[in-house]
């Protein structure tokens, strides 16, 4: 056999932790690219024997000397592996050939370096090992049990005191609206990863780690934080590598704990406020950002660690698309790796569960870096961002499912999978989708509010009728007195009567004379003064203004009452007829024309299902709400927004009144109903419904 090609001399191997299934492990570090590889226990016994310099003796010498099983598989599996990572020196012209191809194609364009690293470019800006041989000694007190018992009393009683005064902590973040509270907040976040990241750091370096560099990743051009601790993989102590993972967090939740405790201790003023955002920014960025497993934060370390799996995601992903092709195609593949069924069945549900988390938070990065710059570069960002990080991995798991339909063979699994995809697909393409859905309120054909035209009292002789009460077009149904009014016509009256002599009496007096047409236009603006007047009287009766029922809101009101002008006395609703508005978006307005069908479903579970007609569509979209019962500051389902200066209701997308009328049921509402309606008799599919919004989409943005 041939000579075996010869190690590279700076390679160095150290103890790993033990493997899920209690073997050793080794990890050996390339320093050269700072890259660890775990060995097991078979590569790292032919990997002693190097030296034997012959594969089927060192083979040979596995079997003999320790109770491993070797072949000359496993050794070439071991030399390929190797020889890939490019572990061995090059001797040959053969080798050289080799390098030269790997780095022919690990060159890039400048184009597809920023596409493959725009999302996370990292900048190297410090080199810590000084600094931290110089200054471990002074952070020794951080790592003693006492004070972390401290930190633990200190978030326990800080918790305590804010829950006591919650409202005026939560009061605390209306501070921070303008842009010095944004400064403040971003100052303090600095604070709070800067410790962050030292805290990684200092262990890293108290466990023998070195760390090369400290610095800044631009992540979607985001600044932020970051410490090289690359080497933590060299410790054999998982417990060791889980301190060094969880530091980080740890010493924000430890700021977060004292500075929550100073916030209820110090009085308003400055120190409080800084306390307040070191509480507040550190305990929601580390829950919420750092420990989370789905991305490679800190939590994806720590779960790493603490499930003894290195590269978790690359591993779980595969046991996640092995799953899912069996599931599909019963291809027969064995599982990628062995493991416990426990252990594969949380492997795969991890999978899923990061591959859903990083849909949302992919196509949200996309949105951010579509709106963040102009819009042309942002569109293009927002395809590179769609295109790369969710339809790439998708066409390539269908890709790699095409080039094996030949091994494709009919079973229970591939014909369950046949009968899901027709059924989806029917789902999505036939039209069986009919009507359109809309938010609506009914209510009565003739209906008819009645208020005071006048600050007024209700007479003793006319109480208001009783709630339901049966009323005929013209009857009386209440007589009220305005003392202020009553006056306001007697001087009318009088000054009326007084100008009718005087112009009576002009011709017989001098005086009078010589006012000419003056003095009979006054008398005509008197007259004209208490026509008005008695017309107002005449108002403070109030009269049915068709046939229909009393509705009064409350008990009533008793004679003598009191009543301010313009306030609501009662409603009169109509015999018979309904009629409605349903409120349709820009996307489905084609789909209705007048005539249409329309079917309306009350919130009330009571109620009966109304069968009427589409009487008119707007052309014109609403510029403001009036029905606030549907609209989203009172609960609705119409997104919209109420302007501060005039308190109107402006919609946030564009709709569109369907006026409906000509119901069958023979009963009438008493009041206004918020429900939803069913328009319209055109149908059409899931999948044309979704284009058309996706073109809608196109040309609404094209257009801005």
């Amino acid at each position: 056999m041939a000579r075996l090609p010869s190690l590279r001399q700076e390679l160095s191997l150290t103890r790993g932790g033990a493997a899920p299934d209690g073997s050793p492990t080794w990890m050996l570090h390339d320093p050269a690219a700072n890259r660890f590889y775990q060995l097991g226990w078979p590569a790292f016994e032919m990997l002693s024997r190097w030296p034997l310099d012959d594969a089927q003796a060192i083979v040979d010498a596995v079997n003999r000397e320790t109770t491993l099983t070797a072949s000359l598989d496993d050794f070439d599996a071991l030399l390929r592996l190797l020889r890939h990572a490019n572990l061995l020196v090059s001797t040959a012209a053969a080798d050289t050939e080799r390098l030269r191809a790997v780095a022919e194609g690990s060159r890039v364009s400048h184009a597809m370096w920023l596409l493959k690293h725009y999302l996370l470019i990292r900048v190297p800006l410090w080199h810590p090992m000084p600094f931290l041989r110089r200054s471990a000694r002074y952070v020794a007190w951080v790592y003693k049990p006492a004070f972390w018992m401290l930190v633990v009393i200190a978030a326990v009683l800080g918790l305590a005191l804010v829950s006591r005064r919650w409202d005026a902590f939560v009061h605390t973040f209306r501070g921070y609206a303008d842009w010095h509270g944004l400064v403040a907040i971003g100052v303090t976040l600095a604070f709070a990863k800067v410790l962050h990241e030292f805290g990684h750091a200092f262990t890293a370096y108290r466990y023998g780690c070195r760390v090369p560099t400290m610095g800044i990743a631009l992540l979607v051009m985001v600044p932020v934080l970051y410490t090289d601790t690359t080497e933590a993989w060299k410790i054999s102590s998982r417990r060791a590598r889980l301190h060094i993972g969880a530091a980080g967090m740890l010493s924000e939740m430890a700021l977060a704990a004292f500075a929550t405790l100073a916030w209820s201790l110090l009085p308003d003023g400055p120190l409080r406020a800084g306390a307040f955002l070191l509480a507040t920014t550190t305990w929601i960025g580390t829950l919420a950002i750092n420990a989370s497993p789905f991305m490679r934060f800190d939590g994806y370390f720590l779960l790493s660690d603490w499930l003894g799996m290195p590269n978790l995601h690359d591993r779980a992903f595969a046991f996640g698309r092995w799953w899912m092709r069996e599931w599909l195609f019963g291809f027969g593949d064995p599982q990628p790796e062995p493991c416990t069924p426990g252990r594969r069945r949380f492997l795969i549900a991890f999978t899923y569960i990061t591959w859903a988390y990083r849909l949302v938070v992919f196509f949200s990065i996309a949105l951010i870096v579509y709106h963040a710059f102009f819009k042309a570069l942002g569109i293009l960002l927002f395809v590179v961002e769609f295109g790369w990080f969710i339809a790439r991995p998708v066409a390539g798991e269908l890709a790699a499912c095409w080039r094996r339909r030949n091994e494709l063979r009919w079973n229970r699994r591939t014909l369950r999978s046949a009968v899901l995809a027709a059924i989806a697909l029917a789902w999505l393409v036939l039209p069986w989708h009919g009507g359109v859905g809309a938010p609506a309120v009914f209510g009565p054909m003739h209906a008819q509010g009645l208020y005071t035209p006048e600050a007024s009292f209700v007479s003793a002789g006319s109480p208001l009728p009783r709630d339901g009460a049966k009323v005929r077009a013209g009857q009386v149904l209440a007589v009220l007195t305005s003392p202020d009014l009553a006056y306001r016509l007697k001087v009318a009256q009088a000054e009326e009567v007084q100008l009718r002599w005087q112009v009576e009496q002009q011709p017989f007096d001098a005086q009078l004379l010589q006012e000419g047409v003056a003095l009979r236009k006054r008398w005509e603006a008197a007259r004209e003064t208490v026509a008005g007047l008695e017309r107002q009287t005449q108002q403070l009766t109030l009269r049915a203004p068709f046939d229909g029922r009393v509705q009064i809101d409350g008990e009533g009101l008793a004679a003598g009452t009191w009543l301010k002008r313009g306030e609501h006395l009662l409603d009169v609703i109509g015999a018979d007829g309904i009629k409605g508005e349903a409120f349709v978006g820009e996307e489905d307005l084609h789909r209705i024309v007048a005539g249409d069908a329309a079917h309306f479903v009350t919130s009330m579970a009571e109620a009966p299902t109304l069968h009427c007609q589409v009487a008119a569509v707007d052309r014109v979209n609403l510029t403001t709400l009036d029905e606030p019962s549907i609209a989203s500051p009172y609960g609705g389902p119409v997104p919209a927004e109420k302007q501060p200066s005039t308190g109107q209701l402006v919609p946030l997308n564009a709709i569109y009144r369907v006026r409906v009328d000509q119901c069958r049921e023979p009963i009438s509402l008493a009041r206004d109903t918020v429900g939803t309606a069913t328009l319209g008799r055109s149908r059409e599919s899931y999948a044309w419904r979704g284009l058309m919004a996706l073109i809608a989409v196109l040309e609404r943005e094209a257009g801005g």
